[in-house]
């Protein structure tokens, strides 16, 4: 439910909250996420927080401070950390619920709060400005959340809500830092260039080229590198456990649970970055073979060119089961008398026909098949789904009608042959077929439709 709440459901846009996730844990769990020029040190692991709340809704900003939150537990719970970090973990504190909530509540807090105010931001006329007070002013708001809950949780660790507005050298720094983050994440995002990318991706659904066999592989890509870096993180604290002992030092179980927390550390980064690396390759597939089809649609009817259309027909032929009740019609559509029409009415109208033609094709059978234009003035249509013919010829007969409207001065009119077939099927044998049943319709007299169905 948390992906289909994003903005009409986009691949895109999943895609892009996945690398946020995975930028988090990378910033979490490794250095990535403190920012050290001495004598200031800070911590910008919260950005893709205030990335999160300013590019989508409160639900991902939530679940971007409870990753930060977890992280913030798990290298708490090491023996080696300071007595005032150690109230981070529930392990190692004397209130493991307080510590819970101080580590992950706290964050989750912060990360509905920034989600709400961006979001109540958004309509404004001024949003750009509010965005950027609202990512100058989010590490205080963390600050104060987080102070709060240490003066009410733990009063002997001396911490209170008003040590949030001691106002330093590195707080500048930081609200900076997120004011030029966020504005360049929002402006980068609204850019013409990712939203031709977004387009792409999200229309690659529809697209024949795409492989169901490259999405099994880069399943099958991640499922290896995940099984690789759990091996190697358990492998290499065996290792340094060993290498210690060779060394004289007496390793003791506490200072081998350290090692394992520290190797499982360097997985989650690992598995961060396997996620953005095989997200990346989809989505460089995806756009890559989205624009090979787009090259293949018909640029005056914006209906599938022929060559297309073919390959289309051939993957949904072979894909079909048998059966009787596995019937689909091919439809080949012809332009009665389309040369007179040109040479009457000039070239600009023939074209304005042609299109008015793939429209109300497109129309009327969109839903139950594809539509392609395989010649100057002739069109092919595939209905996948089973259909009566009583159904095809009302349809055609709607058709026709809508056909002959198309000019004010000229009724213009199509031959059509149907031809009803079984899946699996030979493309071939289907146009041929096809094209005999349109020869009937055009000795017939033009202007009507024959079909021939399974008998």
């Amino acid at each position: 439910m948390l992906f289909k709440k994003l903005r009409g459901d986009s691949c895109f846009d999943r895609y892009l909250f996945c690398i946020l996730i995975a930028i988090e844990i990378l910033m979490s769990f490794t250095f990535f996420g403190y920012l050290h020029i001495p004598p200031i040190s800070i911590t910008i692991a919260y950005l893709p927080i205030l990335v999160a709340g300013c590019l989508y809704e409160p639900t991902h900003s939530v679940t971007m401070a409870f990753l930060f939150g977890f992280a913030s537990m798990y290298k708490a719970s090491a023996s080696y950390v300071m007595p005032a970090d150690a109230v981070f973990s529930p392990f190692l504190s004397d209130a493991p619920a307080s510590s819970l909530m101080l580590s992950v509540g706290t964050r989750v807090l912060f990360g509905f709060l920034i989600g709400i105010l961006f979001q109540a931001v958004r309509k404004s006329r001024h949003y750009r400005l509010w965005t950027g007070l609202i990512s100058a002013v989010a590490p205080k708001i963390h600050s104060l959340i987080v102070y709060t809950a240490m003066g009410l949780l733990f009063p002997e660790l001396g911490k209170h809500y008003y040590s949030a507005f001691h106002w330093k050298m590195d707080d500048t720094v930081f609200a900076l830092i997120c004011v030029i983050v966020v504005e360049t994440s929002w402006t980068v995002y609204q850019s013409n260039a990712i939203q031709h990318i977004r387009m792409c991706i999200d229309q690659s659904a529809n697209n024949p080229y795409a492989s169901q066999k490259m999405n099994l592989f880069f399943v099958a890509f991640e499922l290896f590198l995940v099984g690789m870096s759990v091996f190697a993180a358990f492998y290499f604290s065996q290792r340094e456990s060993y290498m210690l002992i060779q060394h004289g030092v007496a390793v003791s179980d506490t200072i081998s649970s350290d090692l394992l927390l520290l190797q499982l550390q360097f997985l989650f980064a690992s598995l961060a970055l396997n996620i953005i690396m095989v997200i990346l390759l989809i989505s460089t597939y995806k756009y890559m073979s989205y624009k090979e089809y787009r090259v293949e649609i018909d640029a005056l009817t914006g209906v599938m060119g022929r060559r297309l259309f073919l390959y289309y027909c051939g993957k949904a032929l072979n894909a079909g089961g048998k059966g009787t009740e596995c019937m689909g019609w091919f439809l080949f559509v012809d332009v009665d008398y389309f040369k007179a029409i040109n040479d009457t009415f000039g070239h600009s109208t023939g074209d304005q026909v042609l299109r008015r033609i793939a429209q109300h094709l497109q129309r009327i059978f969109g839903e139950d098949g594809k539509v392609g234009r395989i010649g100057g003035d002739e069109f092919a249509v595939i209905l996948e789904k089973p259909m009566t013919e009583n159904v095809l010829g009302q349809r055609l007969e709607q058709f026709q009608k809508e056909c002959s409207h198309t000019l004010p001065d000229r009724t213009v009119s199509c031959s059509i042959g149907a031809y009803q077939f079984m899946f699996p099927q030979n493309v071939e044998h289907l146009l041929e077929e096809t094209d005999a049943v349109l020869y009937q319709a055009k000795e017939n007299g033009r202007a009507c439709y024959v079909m021939k169905p399974c008998l």
